[in-house]
């Protein structure tokens, strides 16, 4: 069921929206600005510091089919509300693990917390869902948009918590990470998308094998797991790469939260500019961007170089996301819409938890500056695929 852009009920539904998402991106900027350090400090073995976090995006991979296929026999906000119980769970397992030290438990905890991050997801297919296609890539921008609540939240919990405990240093971060998925909830309860499960059982649908066909759902693909994965890939590093150039947590938090408001703030206004300058413009900007945050991280490793950086990578992340997503969108009918959001997010998070895993080791084994030089090709490579997919659409 589609809604206008006049509909007051959209709006309320993609408000609401707006709302677990900055609850959920605010629980994601906790986690990675202070997940490797915990790691790091309970692990044995220090090259191992970034698993938990590469376990959890395992786990998001994982639970994005699932997720999928049962929110379209429950509904959206049943299915929502699952993954946030699943989210306190994993929260409350973080504090005991970290009470005991106890690496292997924090990386099942870190686990947890990605099967409830594998329905958040949907968030921003929920309100493509319910918006006319005028309206379908600024409801989906608006969503993402709730993270610049994140950008603010996110740094201050995960520095400010530091106090609450005088000796556990992180446990104040995932006490926070508790109230979040309780607030989620909270607002989640009010949702009512209508569930449209019966009527598509009854219409006939092509075979996701046939719909991947399409060179849209493939460019689309490559661009959200591009985008994705080398944010992750660099992201998950920074706080690792500045502690080992002599940068306080502060600081890290600080970068962090520059990096959240880049990826965030423009959803804002992403969509107006897919409808002003085309889709395929916007998804070839965010990859100039990375390509921009990867040359300054080779310039030097001041707090600048990794301020800047990172905020340019959360801005090419943003264009290339929200425009891969409505481009997608291009590619399904609505009865077709639960296993190709699930093939794309599966392929998507998939390839986040391989370069989320290998980050910290690169890190070790090598150094920051092999880890930038392995993500400029991945980038430009999705640029060409873009840029081919807009020949063909000129000669067609």
């Amino acid at each position: 069921m589609a809604f206008s852009a006049s509909s007051t009920s959209v709006k309320a539904q993609v408000t609401l929206l707006t709302l677990t998402q900055a609850l959920a991106m605010t629980t994601d900027t906790v986690l990675i600005t202070t997940a490797a350090l915990v790691g790091y400090a309970i692990a044995a073995d220090k090259s191992l510091a970034t698993v938990p976090l590469a376990m959890r995006q395992v786990a998001t991979m994982a639970a994005t089919i699932p997720a999928s296929m049962l929110m379209e026999r429950v509904g959206r906000r049943g299915g929502f509300l699952l993954g946030t119980a699943v989210g306190v769970l994993g929260a409350s397992l973080s504090i005991y693990s970290l009470m005991l030290a106890n690496f292997g438990l924090f990386t099942l905890a870190m686990m947890l917390l990605g099967l409830a991050n594998g329905f958040v997801g949907y968030y921003r297919f929920a309100a493509a869902d319910i918006a006319d296609e005028a309206f379908r890539s600024q409801a989906i921008s608006w969503v993402i948009a709730g993270g610049i609540i994140a950008a603010v939240l996110g740094p201050w919990l995960a520095n400010g918590s530091q106090g609450w405990f005088d000796s556990e240093l992180y446990i104040g971060a995932f006490v926070a990470v508790v109230a979040l998925q309780l607030l989620s909830a909270v607002c989640l309860l009010f949702l009512n998308i209508p569930h449209t499960a019966k009527r598509q059982m009854q219409e006939s649908v092509r075979s996701l094998k046939t719909i991947a066909r399409q060179p849209k759902f493939w460019v689309a693909t490559v661009g959200s797991t591009i985008s994705y994965g080398v944010m992750a890939f660099i992201m998950t590093a920074t706080p690792l790469a500045m502690t080992d150039h002599t940068h306080s947590f502060a600081q890290s938090a600080a970068v962090i939260q520059w990096h959240v408001f880049g990826m965030f703030g423009p959803a804002l206004f992403t969509g107006w500019l897919i409808k002003r300058f085309g889709v395929i413009a916007i998804i070839s900007t965010g990859a100039v961007l990375n390509l921009g945050c990867v040359a300054i991280n080779l310039a030097g490793t001041s707090f600048w170089n990794f301020a800047i950086a990172l905020f340019l990578l959360g801005l090419g992340w943003n264009f290339m996301y929200v425009g891969s997503t409505t481009l997608l969108t291009e590619t399904y009918a609505p009865t077709e819409k639960a296993k190709v959001q699930a093939a794309h997010d599966f392929i998507v998070f998939s390839f986040v938890a391989a370069t989320t895993f290998f980050s910290g080791r690169i890190f070790y084994r090598f150094d920051w500056d092999m880890l930038n030089q392995m993500s400029w090709p991945l980038v430009l490579a999705t640029l060409a695929v873009v840029m081919w997919l807009q020949r063909r659409r000129v000669t067609a």
